[in-house]
C-alpha cells in the first residue's frame, strides 16, 4: 500500500520540533563554553518538559553545581509574531515550568536545596543553503548575538539570554 504524504501541520510540527532541538543544542553549547554544567536536556515529567537544567560550578568542586538554572529555550523564525518567543512565557507557562521544576528537584534531592532561577533563551532560526556546521563563538571573545551558527541547514542566532527572567507571583 502506498504511503500517504505527511499532512502540512504534521510536517510543520516535526520541523518546529527539529529547529527547537537545534536551538536547545546551541544554547547548551553556549552555556557550556561559558563554564556552566549541563545537568539535563529535555527532562520530561507529567507536567511538561524542562529544556535545559544547568548548574553554576563550584570553584572547589568543578563538577558540582552551587546554583541551578532552569532554561526555557524559544526558537523562532524571522518575522514571528511573539517577539522571538518572549510572549510565549505566559503566567500559565511559568506555573507549568515551576511545577515541572519542583518534580525535577524531587527526583534529584541532592540539588533540591540549591538556589534556583528560571532563565529564558531566545533563538532566531532561518533556513540556510549551507549544510556544514560551525561551532558556536569562541568563549574567550565577547558574545556577539549577530554571529550565526550554521547547523543542519539552518542559521541559528542566540538573540538574547535573560538570566532570572521571571519569578512566580
Amino acid at each position: 500500500m502506498p504511503q500517504m504524504p505527511k499532512q502540512r501541520s504534521e510536517r510543520k510540527t516535526n520541523e518546529a520540533s527539529h529547529t527547537g532541538a537545534l536551538g536547545e543544542a546551541l544554547v547548551a553549547q553556549w552555556l557550556r563554553d561559558r563554564g556552566w554544567l549541563i545537568l539535563q536536556q529535555q527532562w520530561h515529567c507529567r507536567w511538561g518538559e524542562l529544556d535545559l537544567v544547568v548548574g553554576q560550578p563550584s570553584l572547589q568542586q568543578p563538577t558540582q553545581p552551587i546554583t541551578l538554572s532552569f532554561v526555557e529555550v524559544k526558537t523562532r523564525s524571522q518575522g514571528n509574531w511573539d517577539y522571538d518567543g518572549a510572549l510565549a512565557i505566559t503566567a500559565r507557562k511559568r506555573a507549568k515550568l515551576w511545577k515541572t521544576a519542583q518534580l525535577f528537584l524531587a527526583a534529584h534531592p541532592a540539588w533540591a536545596e540549591l538556589p534556583c532561577q528560571f532563565d529564558v533563551a531566545l533563538v532566531c532560526c532561518r533556513q540556510s543553503n549551507r549544510k556544514q556546521a560551525r561551532s558556536p563563538q569562541d568563549p574567550t571573545t565577547p558574545f556577539d548575538p549577530k554571529r550565526a551558527v550554521v547547523e543542519a541547514g539552518y542559521h541559528l542566532i542566540l538573540q538574547d539570554y535573560i538570566a532570572a527572567a521571571f519569578t512566580l507571583d
